[in-house]
């Protein structure tokens, strides 16, 4: 926050501008930049609580391995209770894409952080990724009898292809709304923050501005989880309907 011109001046979406690491101004596809330092250290918090954390692996165990063992039980059981049991061989990508995304949400309410999921860029591969693997499935398990997904049988016949275009239309709009739901989320509550913080320079509002920022900050990392667990969740929902696409 600045003052200029007897007025106050904050911008509180540049915490979300992607910068080259190493200096300059130029971004091609190949530069390091704070998006990529950031998606890296995900990375390695999940390889690190997985794998580094469960090698040592105990009847008793560690808090690392606790944590890791609650997560793949609360993946797993999510799994099988949305797809059934033809949906565990799918567990590996799903539990990976939780862990991923709860990493990455997490680690950008540090200060100073960058918010990867705050990105269109980074949701939009994640739910395309999602959508098109699904889509493949459904067709590699069922042919074109995977169309029957949109041909609701429990319709009056006359409506069923009114109703077969509202369906076609809902499951190309699935991955817009599944990348743009993290990453609109993600940012709403760190623009709050930014705003609140600015405030905080002013010492007549300063306790208002640090007693808001505590709560959207607690807020903030509830939404951090359940964000994560909303696209896990409608990613086994997706994946229920290619395993069994008839209504």
């Amino acid at each position: 926050m600045a003052e200029q011109e007897g007025g106050l001046v904050f911008h509180p979406m540049d915490q979300f501008i992607v910068k080259p690491l190493f200096g300059g101004d130029e971004l091609h596809w190949y530069t390091p930049s704070n998006v990529t330092l950031w998606l890296a250290l995900t990375v390695l918090g999940v390889f690190l609580l997985l794998v580094a954390g469960t090698r040592r692996r105990a009847i008793v165990p560690s808090r690392t391995q606790s944590v890791a063992e609650l997560a793949y039980c609360l993946v797993y059981k999510m799994v099988e209770d949305v797809t059934g049991k033809e949906g565990l061989r799918y567990f590996p990508y799903i539990m990976t894409l939780f862990m991923f995304i709860v990493f990455a949400n997490f680690l950008g309410l540090l200060p100073m952080a960058f918010t990867t999921t705050s990105h269109i860029a980074v949701t939009a591969v994640l739910a395309l990724l999602v959508f098109v693997g699904i889509t493949a499935l459904g067709f590699a398990l069922h042919g074109m009898s995977f169309l029957r997904l949109f041909w609701v049988d429990a319709a009056p016949l006359p409506i069923r292809p009114i109703l077969a275009v509202i369906e076609v239309i809902s499951y190309f709009v699935r991955p817009v709304s599944h990348s743009i739901r993290l990453a609109g989320n993600m940012m709403a509550g760190h623009a709050v923050i930014k705003v609140f913080a600015a405030f905080a320079a002013l010492a007549a509002i300063s306790p208002v501005s640090i007693l808001a920022i505590t709560a959207i900050y607690a807020l903030e990392t509830l939404v951090a989880f359940i964000q994560a667990y909303v696209f896990t969740i409608l990613t086994c929902v997706y994946l229920k309907d290619a395993l069994h696409p008839h209504h």
